[in-house]
């Protein structure tokens, strides 16, 4: 049922935004999140278990790995099953690299200094939990990433940094205005442009919720990725993103977990149900 799980090296002197970019343009931006939460597991028949969950993980790779361009997996679900919950993840990470699909690994990470180079260490490079991409947790100073920035460049690896999220509670934080009037939001994109200009290549790209609500997130100048959580549950729709995303939209990876899931296990009911949402 599964692909094979030999061990890969992830290390690509090709930067992360040329390889996304090419297998984007061949299986389209779709990424599709790996949750294996208890309701979604339900769904498929199976229980909220360490089983259950590397049936429902592995199981969807095994179905869309050589159809969608992107997976995301959320570690916590792994986590949560303790140390083999986080072995189990690693599997799941070498499946999708067997399918020539890119991960982003979600672990929203965010520290400083030594903590800082060892959540690095741990995802950008090549361990048990390598991975294509990561999503950062800028919130205590965008300085605090650079450990995860240097590294990322050097092995070929990608940086989602949280901007404005699709969570509702995310705006008091994210949408606060700095002294010269502009968002907190804002000023994390400023910095991801200016990340990528001294790196040479769009190293960084940003996590805005595809939610329909105002982002208020002026996107001029950049040249990165846009990770575009929301669609389906939380209710964005893959026709609302060229509204809200306009001129960017090119860039904008839409992520659907459930959206896709919820059709159940069947393989082709799970092709049909991402070809839907294709973009």
């Amino acid at each position: 049922m599964y692909l094979n799980t030999a061990r890969l090296a992830t290390t690509s002197t090709q930067p992360f935004v040329e390889r996304l970019a090419a297998l984007s343009a061949q299986r389209g931006r779709l990424c599709v999140g790996i949750d294996p939460h208890a309701a979604t597991l339900t769904s498929w028949g199976l229980d909220d278990t360490l089983a259950g969950c590397e049936s429902f993980a592995r199981g969807l790779i095994a179905a869309l790995g050589e159809q969608v361009a992107v997976f995301k997996p959320q570690s916590a679900f792994f986590e949560a099953h303790g140390s083999a919950g986080v072995a189990l993840l690693g599997r799941v990470l070498r499946d999708i690299a067997a399918a020539g699909a890119i991960s982003i690994l979600d672990v929203k990470r965010g520290d400083i200094g030594t903590t800082m180079q060892a959540y690095a260490r741990a995802y950008l490079a090549d361990g048990e939990l390598s991975a294509d991409a990561v999503t950062l947790n800028p919130y205590l100073g965008f300085g605090t990433l650079t450990p995860a920035l240097e590294l990322a460049k050097k092995n070929g690896r990608g940086l989602f940094v949280l901007t404005r999220t699709s969570n509702p509670e995310g705006a008091s934080v994210q949408q606060a205005r700095n002294l010269d009037g502009s968002s907190v939001a804002q000023s994390i994109a400023n910095e991801a442009i200016r990340a990528n200009d001294a790196a040479g290549t769009a190293l960084v790209g940003l996590v805005i919720g595809a939610t329909p609500c105002e982002h208020t997130v002026e996107l001029t100048g950049f040249n990165g990725w846009v990770l575009a959580p929301g669609i389906g549950a939380q209710g964005a729709t893959i026709t609302g993103l060229r509204a809200m995303f306009g001129q960017t939209c090119n860039q904008v990876l839409p992520s659907a977990s459930r959206e896709v899931a919820a059709v159940g296990s069947d393989p082709m009911a799970l092709r049909e149900r991402a070809a839907q949402l294709s973009w």
